[in-house]
Parts: structure tokens; sequence; C-alpha cells
């Protein structure tokens, strides 16, 4: 019985984060912060070294999952999102900036590899039914944040442009 008290530590100190959930009639987008502990258990987990860890932890990271609800494709260009908060621009780095510092760092190609499987693509199609996701990094901000989100539809991106909102967005932190 002894042996299983570690993991209901684990367990017990996790925090859920209940996902913003976006929806409408032809996309579902899902956003779920996830605290650093959560982050770096995931990264460590995988090797990845202490700097890097201590990097990502300073980072908000969110889960977003994104449902294609149409009989139609839809285009997710992450150039066509924008984050902000009290008015201003939350700029997200783009995973070439992140290929950039791993290597300034002289981070192991696996791990560089790893960390940019995690992420979402800057650019994807999601085909009718379709469900993708991955992780999106921002600079740490506190209190709620906005998305506004613009998708191109059609086969050739011929279509009409859905645009989806929400400002109820936020970086988790760890429990006190």
């Amino acid at each position: 019985m002894l042996s299983f008290i570690p993991a209901l530590v684990v367990v017990a100190s996790m925090q859920a984060v209940q996902p913003a959930i976006i929806e409408t009639p032809e996309i579902m987008l899902e956003v779920t912060a996830r605290t650093p502990d959560q982050m770096g258990s995931f990264y460590e987990a995988r090797g990845f070294p202490k700097p890097m860890l201590n990097i990502l932890k300073q980072q908000c990271i969110m889960t977003v999952g994104i449902t294609n609800k149409t009989q139609d494709t839809i285009w997710m260009n992450l150039s066509n999102w924008e984050f902000t908060s009290q008015g201003k621009v939350i700029h997200r780095k783009h995973r070439n900036h992140w290929k950039q510092r791993w290597q300034k760092m002289n981070i192991p190609l696996n791990k560089q590899s790893t960390f940019r499987w995690t992420l979402i693509p800057e650019i994807l199609d999601y085909l009718p039914g379709e469900r993708e996701g991955g992780n999106i990094v921002l600079p740490f901000t506190k209190g709620y944040f906005s998305l506004k989100a613009e998708f191109a539809t059609g086969k050739n991106k011929q279509g009409k442009t859905l645009t989806i909102s929400t400002d109820k967005l936020f970086c988790a932190e760890d429990a006190q």
C-alpha cells in the first residue's frame, strides 16, 4: 500500500484547468492553459536539460485543439491569430525563434525536435471532421487576455473567412 503514496501525492498536487471552449457551427476551438509544473514535468520526463526547462517554465504554454465541423476545408494560419491584453498585443514567438534559441544554447537536436513536435504547426489545413492541435507558447501574462483568430475556408482558401474570439484566456500558475 505504501508504494502508492508517492503517486497519490503527485495526483493530489496537480491542478485541473478547464479548457476555454469557443464553438461556432463551423469550428470548435479548445484552449487549455498549462501550469509551469505540468509542462516542466512533461518535458523533464523527455530528458530536456535544466536550462531549457527553466526557460519553458517561465512561459505561458497553452494546448490548443481545433475541430473542423464543416464539410469543407478550414485553413489555420497562426499569423492570423492575435492575442491581446488590456489593448496591447501579446507577441507569440514563432517556432523559428525557439529553434534559434535552442541552437544558441547547444540543446541536443533530439530535444529540439521533441519540443518542435509539441507545437501546433504555423499553418495547417483541417479536412471535414478533422481534429488537430498542439501547444502555443506566449510570454507569461497576468490576468485574462483575448484571442481573435481568423480561418480561411475552401479547398483553395477561396471561401468565407471564419472569425472566432474569446476574452477568457489566462496563463495557468502553479498552486501555492
